[in-house]
C-alpha cells in the first residue's frame, strides 16, 4: 500500500521526475547518485512494479504515476502542516497549480481567482489545455486541480459538476453571405473555416452532426491557438467557427457576428476535479470556481 511506502524513497522518485535524471536528483537532494539509483530500485522492488523509464530525461510508468502523484500530496500536506504549526517557511505562500481549459480561461475562470481570499496567500499556477486532455496532468500528478470534460474521477480526485459552456456556430456577416448562402451542410464543407490548432475537430463535429456521421469541415482551415484570437477571426471573415456564447453575445449585439444555425448550439459539460486533500487553499479556490461557474455557465 502506498501508506507503507518508505518516505525518502518516495521523494526521491519525485526529485528524479522533477529533475530529469538521476544524476540531477542527487544534486538537489544532495546525496549520490548511487544512493538515488538504489532508493530508487528499492521503491520498485517493494512495489513489484517498474515505476520510471530509464531515459533521458526519464519518463514514468502508470504505476510511476501513481507514487508521484502521491509524493506530491504528500508535499502539499506537510507544507499545509507546517504552516499550521508556525515553523520556518510558513510564511511562504501557497502555490495551487490548476489545468484548465482555453475558453474558461478567456471568459469565466479568472474571476474565480479573484474570489479567494487573499490573506490565504495562494499563488497561481496555471496549466492551459484541452478540456479533454486537463484530467491527463491530474493522473500524472502534475496539478492539484482541473477543469475537465470528463465526469470520471481520476483515483483520489474528487469530481463535481461546474455546469455547461454553451458554443455557437457563427461567422461574419459578409462571410455568411459570400460562403454560407446555400444548403448549409454543403456549403460548411467549402467554406473557410477557423480551428484552435491541429487537434481540434469541434468544427469537423458540427459539420458530421448536420451530415449525418458524412464528411467534415473544409481542408482550408486556419490554425488560431488563442480563445482571444479564435474569436477575433472569426469576426474578421477568416472563416467561421464554434464560439462560446460568453464571447459571442457582445459580438452578435454588435452585428459583428452572426448565429448562421441558431436552432443547433453545442452544449460541452465541465467538471472540477481536484486532490482529495485537507488543504485550505485547495478547498477556498474550489469554492471560488463553483460559485463563479454557477453565475457564468449554463445549468
Amino acid at each position: 500500500m502506498i501508506s507503507e511506502l518508505p518516505l525518502d524513497q518516495v521523494r526521491t522518485l519525485l526529485a528524479v521526475v522533477d529533475e530529469g535524471t538521476f544524476d540531477a536528483a542527487a544534486g538537489a537532494l544532495h546525496v549520490t547518485p548511487s544512493a538515488v539509483s538504489q532508493r530508487v530500485k528499492a521503491l520498485e522492488q517493494r512495489t513489484g512494479r517498474v515505476l520510471l523509464l530509464r531515459t533521458k530525461p526519464v519518463r514514468t510508468t502508470e504505476s510511476g504515476e501513481v507514487v508521484v502523484r502521491f509524493a506530491r500530496q504528500l508535499a502539499r500536506l506537510e507544507r499545509d502542516a507546517r504552516a499550521e504549526l508556525g515553523m520556518s517557511g510558513a510564511g511562504e505562500p501557497t502555490r495551487v497549480t490548476v489545468a484548465v481549459n482555453a475558453d474558461s480561461l478567456a471568459t469565466w475562470f479568472l474571476g474565480a481567482l479573484t474570489r479567494v481570499p487573499r490573506d490565504l496567500r495562494v499563488c497561481f499556477e496555471l496549466r492551459r489545455e484541452d478540456e479533454d486532455h486537463t484530467a491527463a496532468l491530474l493522473r500524472e500528478g502534475l496539478v492539484m486541480a482541473a477543469v475537465t470534460s470528463s465526469p470520471d474521477a481520476v483515483p483520489g480526485c474528487s469530481v463535481r459538476v461546474l455546469g455547461r459552456m454553451r458554443y455557437l456556430p457563427v461567422a461574419n456577416p459578409e462571410f455568411r453571405e459570400t460562403w454560407l448562402a446555400g444548403p448549409l451542410p454543403d456549403a460548411l464543407s467549402e467554406a473557410p473555416v477557423v480551428t484552435f490548432d491541429r487537434l481540434d475537430d469541434f468544427q469537423d463535429t458540427f459539420v458530421r452532426r448536420l451530415r449525418h456521421g458524412q464528411g467534415a469541415a473544409s481542408a482550408v482551415r486556419h490554425l488560431v491557438p488563442t480563445s482571444e484570437g479564435f474569436v477575433q477571426s472569426v469576426a474578421a471573415g477568416l472563416g467561421w467557427g464554434m464560439v462560446p456564447e460568453l464571447q459571442a453575445a457582445p459580438l452578435l449585439d454588435a452585428g459583428r457576428l452572426v448565429n448562421f444555425a441558431p436552432e443547433r448550439p453545442v452544449d460541452v459539460p465541465l467538471y472540477w476535479q481536484q486532490w482529495k486533500l485537507d488543504s485550505p487553499a485547495l478547498a477556498a479556490m474550489a469554492s471560488a470556481v463553483m460559485e463563479t461557474a454557477t453565475a457564468a455557465l449554463r445549468g
